[in-house]
């Protein structure tokens, strides 16, 4: 069941509704999953730390997952050079907790997809999980070993996990659309992933527009991921 509103924080509120019509209009309401947010911290991603816009989106998720689960809680992996292990993200302790997180790992380093993509198959490998998983994986860049990132999320493919990659900056994200387009069933069980990029000020992207794209191709995906029983 998703959270009451009436336990939702005031600012929050505007946000999970509009994650409701969303999922509406895709013919998600009701259904469950556990949402995950993936954040880079690669050099270039300062500035968005430094004016919220990282933040933000992390409340996006959170109003996100308000609808989609019953705890409140998004299990967040930051990564650079490596994966940082999960931390949880509540309803009760998200405001500035992105940035003090952030803060607390120190320098920032460079971008590797892979461990991070790793971090979340095991953490719900290991959760208890009945309900799939919609990763929001953001990043402002093509990862150093993009074979590896190709490996990662095909073999993910057999797994109850859909990826939504969202690019923030002005890259043309030519990586990123190719994993998106990445062929079925020569290279992965299912279509597992979408993309879209959310311009250089994403805080401008309208909140019911970012979850129509996160939202884009998770039917979809779902209805495959049953058939092959990925999904159960």
């Amino acid at each position: 069941m998703p959270i009451d509103l009436e336990k939702v924080p005031a600012g929050l509120v505007d946000l999970t509704k509009t994650a409701a019509v969303s999922l509406r209009k895709q013919g998600l309401t009701g259904q469950r999953a556990a949402v995950y947010l993936v954040l880079d911290r690669s050099g270039s991603m300062r500035r968005y730390y430094q004016d919220g816009t990282v933040q933000h989106l992390a409340e996006q998720a959170l109003g996100l997952s308000a609808n989609l689960d019953d705890d409140g809680i998004v299990p967040v992996v930051f990564f650079d050079s490596k994966a940082y292990p999960p931390i949880d993200v509540g309803l009760d302790d998200y405001q500035g907790r992105i940035q003090r997180e952030h803060e607390r790992l120190g320098p920032m380093g460079t971008t590797n997809y892979a461990s991070a993509m790793q971090m979340v198959c095991d953490h719900y490998a290991t959760s208890g999980a009945t309900a799939p998983a919609l990763v929001i994986f953001q990043t402002d860049g093509a990862p150093n070993q993009r074979r590896d990132a190709e490996e990662a999320l095909c073999r993910a493919s057999k797994l109850p996990i859909h990826w939504a990659f969202v690019g923030f900056g002005r890259d043309r994200f030519e990586f990123l659309r190719k994993l998106d387009d990445l062929a079925v069933p020569k290279k992965r069980a299912v279509d597992n992933a979408t993309f879209f990029p959310a311009g250089d000020d994403p805080r401008r992207m309208d909140d019911g527009l970012l979850y129509d794209q996160l939202m884009a191709e998770y039917p979809q995906w779902l209805a495959a991921a049953r058939s092959l029983e990925i999904v159960r």
